[in-house]
């Protein structure tokens, strides 16, 4: 539950920087082995690359049970030729601080 908390913060923060997208990697546990998951968050909204998710508010994001392991913060638009690459940490709370989004 703390991780579907998490992941509906980061999106209240992203709403109110429109400019950032936030990239958060991790795994998906199916059946004693290991899925890459990918989740994108931009202006308040999460996407997943990888699975599916849920839009409902009240349901979990993610179906699974999965572990969140690096978060990537970029500029946005994403370009080809800029590097909009910001920062990157790996502490699920660091980007709960909306500071760390500047």
């Amino acid at each position: 539950m703390a991780e579907i908390n998490l992941i509906n913060n980061l999106e209240k923060i992203s709403s109110e920087i429109p400019n950032r997208i936030l990239k958060l990697e991790g795994f998906i546990v199916k059946e004693n082995h290991k899925e890459k998951l990918e989740i994108i968050i931009f202006k308040g909204f999460s996407s997943s690359t990888t699975h599916p998710i849920e839009i409902d508010l009240e349901k979990n994001v993610i179906a699974f049970t999965y572990i969140l392991t690096n978060f990537k913060l970029y500029k946005a638009p994403l370009t080809e030729r800029k590097n909009n690459f910001i920062r990157e940490n790996q502490n699920s709370v660091f980007f709960l601080n909306q500071k760390n989004w500047i």
